[in-house]
């Protein structure tokens, strides 16, 4: 993956981000620390995919922060601009909140301009009887869209089929 330019990232990003340990930080205005990372996958066939993560390192609840969203939202698109593959998401099902923050991810990518730029499919899988909700997006200008997308719903159903 290509580092992503930090400095295009802050010239919009209502909160500060910076790179340190091979992952994005940034610190909100309620004291919560949030990290960013990208791990590398070898799933698809057509493109480079990563595993995107956002982590509450304060481990503090966060309130509706606009900011949060905003923020994050700019550094998925310097992803983007860097890196024209697929990004993909699994929401943490460790407090068994998976729902809410699918709902969440997706309220982010349901803007006007989201919406132009990308393509997010999401589904939800039954995996050791906990409901696990990942996600793809991809932009609507990858010239592999829709053969990743059928690569994406061939491996949710190979995955739902094998599963008692």
């Amino acid at each position: 993956m290509k580092a992503l330019d930090v400095n295009k990232i802050n010239q919009l990003s209502p909160y500060g981000v910076r790179f340190q340990d091979g992952r994005y930080w940034f610190h909100t205005d309620y004291d919560i620390v949030y990290v960013i990372e990208f791990d590398p996958d070898e799933v698809f066939d057509e493109a480079p995919s990563y595993w995107f993560g956002v982590v509450n390192r304060s481990h503090i609840s966060s309130p509706n922060d606009p900011k949060v969203r905003a923020t994050i939202i700019c550094v998925i698109e310097e992803f983007f601009r860097q890196n024209p593959d697929i990004l993909l998401y699994m929401c943490d099902s460790a407090d068994e909140q998976q729902a809410v923050r699918n709902r969440l991810f997706l309220r982010w990518f349901n803007g006007y301009e989201q919406q132009k730029q990308y393509v997010i499919r999401t589904a939800m899988i039954i995996d050791e009887g906990v409901e696990t909700y990942v996600a793809i997006v991809l932009q609507r200008s990858n010239p592999q869209l829709d053969a990743i997308l059928a690569q994406f719903d061939a491996q949710i159903s190979m995955f739902r089929e094998n599963k008692p």
